[in-house]
């Protein structure tokens, strides 16, 4: 979850991993100004909206027809969201469920509907050039990236500003690097080092 800021009000929106892994790798920070495509989602039962954020348009529009799929919504999808739209095209493309059900949320039953959905339309996705954040050799940085907000938000609900959120679990990564993937870890390093901080009674 992040925040952007237009015309003064301020967005909460969801980014998929692999959009801000690129994001990072590209130097953005907080405060900076960047340019998002947003689906918007929202219905009569759930009125508060869901707002997804994409560097690209055919990223959203990708993301627009992964939506197709039964019972895959949009925060649902989001989550899925861990490798590049050209990743996950490619693998709908050549049925590598072995992909697809890496993909958090996403089980061996999810991802044969993926592919009976959505192969045959996702070509044109599929034999795009983005940063192809793939199974072999970006997942565990882009793990780290969503274990990360996901800590972050944990403790944003704890009551953390979101500055103090993250932080403290910049402060925890740095000190125990090994806990990159663990977001149970990161809780429990990130109060371990606040109890040893606390001053001590008597």
């Amino acid at each position: 979850m992040a925040t952007v800021v237009a015309g003064g009000i301020g967005f909460e929106v969801t980014l998929p991993a692999f959009v801000l892994q690129a994001l990072i790798q590209e130097g953005v920070q907080e405060g900076s100004k960047v340019e998002l495509e947003i689906y918007y989602h929202v219905t009569e039962r759930n009125p508060r909206p869901v707002m997804v954020a994409f560097k690209r348009r055919h990223e959203k529009r990708f993301f627009e027809q992964l939506l197709e799929v039964e019972g895959l919504g949009p925060t649902r999808a989001a989550a899925a969201l861990v490798f590049s739209v050209s990743t996950v095209a490619r693998a709908i493309e050549s049925e590598d469920l072995r992909v697809l059900t890496r993909m958090p949320g996403i089980g061996s039953r999810g991802a044969q509907k993926i592919v009976a959905t959505l192969q045959g339309k996702v070509a044109d996705t599929a034999l795009l050039r983005d940063e192809g954040f793939a199974v072999d050799t970006d997942l565990p940085a882009v793990t780290t990236v969503s274990r990360r907000e996901e800590v972050v938000d944990v403790l944003m609900g704890l009551g953390y500003k979101s500055h103090e959120a993250r932080s403290r679990v910049d402060e925890a990564l740095k000190r125990r690097p090994d806990l990159g993937t663990d977001a149970s870890e990161i809780m429990r390093e990130i109060f371990r080092a606040q109890a040893a901080s606390s001053p001590k009674p008597g």
